[in-house]
């Protein structure tokens, strides 16, 4: 019989099942039903054949033991989570509105929560499964590098690292500028001085737009640390292991501004603003 490598198959009694696949022209009938209760549990969901072309046994048996039909997603470091879940409910034909719903209804943080890493989700999930399976997954995470790195998981302490993590996250042009940048957010706050970082206005839907001086004067949002003083009041994007170990351990610096060197795309630190102007003036 021919089928396709990936089918779905609905919860049910065993009878329903045949019922669903013989409409699905499966060749499916009711002896078959007594077959494969006699050869186990079907799995629900969608399910891997692996192969197009099976004799009517060999289909039988594969609806008891085929594993399910995944797919991956990927975050990466620095993704804002309303463009990830964006992402992936076009390519899982979900809902957007419906994830973003139940994200927020299951994850403790607007951002930052979800661990960027590739996860492979099964095909068929709906949006309140999704979000639930990527927010346990993270918690775990979390707790487990919260653990290794402070001894202990503190929900609350945890979030403030990730707030600082994600402005590195956004901010430093490699790992390895990670603690300098880290030293000049702390060094900044120390001062009293606003940290004025272009990164914390590519929170949320902005995550890749250019940020002007018009950006800058007319975001009023919680996000400008142009226009408000002190770290934004949540995570700005998801983050990295290498931003979280540099926001718990900053590098010693008597860093205050840092400037993109556009030959070498990294950055040029400096401790008083004389300097910082003299850095600026050396990319014209």
């Amino acid at each position: 019989m021919s089928v396709s490598e990936v089918i779905f198959v609905p919860q049910g009694s065993t009878l329903a099942i045949i019922s669903y696949l013989s409409e699905k022209n499966t060749d499916a009938n009711k002896l078959d039903a007594v077959i494969l209760r006699a050869m186990g549990h079907v799995q629900a969901g969608w399910i891997d054949l692996g192969a197009a072309k099976l004799s009517k046994l060999d289909f039988l048996y594969k609806l008891t033991t085929a594993k399910a039909a995944l797919t991956q997603i990927t975050l990466i470091p620095g993704e804002t989570t309303a463009v990830f879940l964006q992402e992936v409910a076009k390519k899982l034909n979900l809902s957007e509105a419906k994830l973003n719903e139940f994200y927020a209804k299951f994850a403790p943080l607007e951002d930052g929560f979800l661990v960027p890493e590739t996860y492979k989700v099964p095909l068929g999930v709906n949006e309140e499964q999704l979000a639930a399976h990527l927010v346990n997954l993270s918690k775990k995470s979390h707790e487990k590098t919260a653990t290794e790195l402070l001894g202990s998981y503190d929900e609350k302490h945890w979030s403030e690292y990730l707030v600082t993590a994600s402005v590195v996250q956004k901010e430093a042009a490699s790992e390895d500028e990670m603690p300098l940048v880290a030293s000049v957010i702390q060094n900044r706050l120390k001062k009293g001085m606003k940290l004025q970082m272009d990164g914390t206005l590519n929170y949320g839907l902005y995550s890749h737009e250019t940020v002007t001086a018009e950006r800058i004067r007319s975001d009023k949002s919680k996000f400008n640390t142009y226009l408000n003083e002190g770290l934004p009041p949540s995570p700005v994007c998801t983050v990295g292991l290498a931003a979280i170990r540099a926001a718990i351990r900053p590098a010693q610096s008597e860093f205050l501004y840092f400037v993109r060197d556009k030959k070498t795309g990294k950055h040029k630190f400096s401790v008083t603003y004389d300097e910082h102007v003299g850095a600026i003036n050396s990319q014209k």
